[in-house]
């Protein structure tokens, strides 16, 4: 297969390639070398040079590539820096410069030539390239041992797409894992949704300083995340400030605008002394702002400009303060449906919704329940100094009853940590027994049982209507109640064979039941029910 031609990007070195008069052939020029390597055929050569200060160099340079190598092809650019020192500058020009050259890589490749010009030029060849905005592998040139007419030296081509490199890419990966573990406090989770979610969210905290917007349930673990985040971006040192958190559901009236953004003395009754605010106190570092959603319009509008222009006035001042910080917003409200009411701006909505993540709750996450679990027992264990375990009978029927149908956890993660700080505290020298499970599944059933019998009727009863409509009166009162409770169980199970499990449970464990999802598809066809049509039917109410 034909290779395709091959083009080196590159500049013009005023030093190393400044010799002059016939001694010149006995130095090493990297720019003229760059026509002198037998395996290393260059097409074209494109160098960036400042004509106004070097023009009879790049003349002198151009003809001795042409003499060593005519079939190359010389082009000279007019490249004028004011400092070649100044890194915003080089950037700048070539970037620039990179957006304006006609790349075409399906028909040619390309070098950049990092052995001419400063170390900050270096420097942004490698980032630009990093960044794809030059398609290109590097290429370093390097003196011969002894210089002499004729030795061009030598070359090496390091190719940045770290996949190439076997042990590096291993690195990463592992770095990655050590991260997304991290974010995960060191939970081994087992959802792969949830999982894959973390691994977007390290991706987006390491390559982005935009807004980000965790929605979720109270207690799915968003403030844990948050303060996570703040302490992965702390150590790659993106972040050299503070992390404040601030729950908006406490903030009202003048006292929310004075929290977040200061005031000036006397801009209220009662407001003596001028106030920073969160959002200076966050400068430099990361703002976490909780059900967001409770925020009033007012300050809904003063942080939008805060986001956008980093600046805003205290409440009661002319002058604006600056603030340089990282937004991450936390609700467990439907902001699109709070746009639609007129309850949320929908230019802040937009500016937050670029990254949006949503954290399920445990119901949603049951394979997760039993690493949790560890999670909160060796929390209690650094928390209290004591080292609390299950008996395997009592572990076994705790986690029966954590993933079943009946527990609810309508506090999620939380529920879960005072659920095992009960037991740990009740056990009897260091172990959890079957007695202390018990008491325990029969208290979380009498906090959840009215309000879970409440809008499980309500449920219920909105699924009747749904799958009946008016045909519901001509099912007898009777079977109504009984077919409310397997409709239930079915709506939260996750597939037949688990609805069959808890529904027929008593008859599985006497063996007299073998095939419960075919018994229970039998029991729906009665009612002309299919497991996937009530499923359906549940989520879309």
């Amino acid at each position: 297969m034909q290779k395709k031609p091959l083009v080196v990007i590159g500049f013009v070195g005023a030093m190393l390639d400044a010799a002059d008069g016939p001694g010149r052939w006995e130095k090493w020029r990297p720019s003229v070398a760059l026509g002198m390597y037998e395996d290393l055929l260059v097409s074209r050569v494109d160098l960036l040079v400042d004509e106004r200060k070097f023009k009879k160099l790049a003349g002198r340079v151009s003809a001795d590539l042409a003499s060593v190598s005519p079939e190359t092809d010389v082009r000279m650019h007019d490249f004028h820096l004011h400092d070649p020192w100044d890194f915003e500058e080089v950037f700048g020009a070539l970037h620039d410069f990179a957006r304006a050259y006609p790349f075409d890589p399906e028909r040619e490749d390309y070098l950049l030539h990092i052995s001419t010009g400063t170390h900050v030029a270096q420097i942004c060849w490698f980032l630009l390239a990093e960044a794809r905005y030059f398609p290109a592998r590097l290429l370093q040139t390097s003196p011969p041992p002894k210089q002499r007419a004729g030795d061009a030296g030598s070359y090496a081509i390091i190719d940045l797409d770290l996949a190439r490199y076997d042990r590096i890419a291993q690195r990463f990966a592992r770095e990655s894992a050590d991260t997304a573990s991290f974010l995960k406090s060191g939970i081994a989770t087992r959802s792969a949704a949830f999982n894959r979610m973390i691994e977007q969210i390290e991706r987006v905290a390491v390559r982005s300083k935009a807004p980000m917007l965790l929605l979720g349930p109270t207690g799915a673990g968003k403030s844990m995340l948050a303060r996570n985040l703040f302490e992965l971006k702390q150590r790659r040192h993106a972040l050299k400030g503070r992390f404040v958190e601030v729950n908006c559901a406490t903030l009202r009236g003048d006292g929310a605008g004075s929290a977040l953004f200061g005031h000036v003395r006397g801009a209220f009754t009662g407001a003596q002394n001028e106030r920073a605010g969160l959002l200076k106190s966050a400068d430099g570092g990361l703002l976490f702002l909780d059900e967001i959603g409770e925020l009033g319009l007012d300050e809904q509008a003063m942080l939008l400009r805060a986001i956008e222009d980093k600046r805003f006035p205290p409440l009661g001042g002319d002058r604006e303060v600056s603030s340089d910080f990282q937004l991450l917003a936390g609700t467990n409200r439907d902001l699109a449906v709070a746009v639609a009411e007129g309850r949320f701006r929908e230019d802040l909505y937009a500016r937050l919704n670029l990254w949006t993540f949503y954290l399920p709750g445990l119901k949603e996450r049951a394979e997760d329940i039993e690493p949790n679990l560890d999670f909160e027992l060796e929390r209690f264990a650094r928390q209290h100094g004591e080292r609390i375990t299950f008996n395997r009978e009592a572990r076994d029927r705790y986690l029966r009853f954590a993933m079943s149908i009946d527990a609810t956890w309508p506090g999620n993660f939380r529920d879960l940590g005072a659920s095992v700080t009960r037991m740990a505290t009740l056990a009897s020298q260091g172990r959890i027994t079957i007695d202390v499970v018990d008491e325990e599944t029969a208290r979380l059933g009498r906090l959840w049982g009215g309000a879970r019998r409440g809008a499980a009727a309500a449920a219920s009863d909105a699924l009747l209507d749904a799958l009946f409509g008016d045909r519901l009166s001509e099912i007898d009162r009777f079977d109504r109640v009984q077919l409310a409770e397997v409709l239930r169980v079915c709506a939260s199970a996750r597939t037949a064979s688990d609805a069959g499990r808890t529904l027929f449970q008593a008859s599985r464990e006497k063996r007299t039941s073998s095939n419960d999802a075919d018994r229970l598809r039998k029991y729906l066809m009665r009612f002309g029910l299919e497991f996937a049509q009530i499923h359906a039917a549940a989520r879309a109410l």
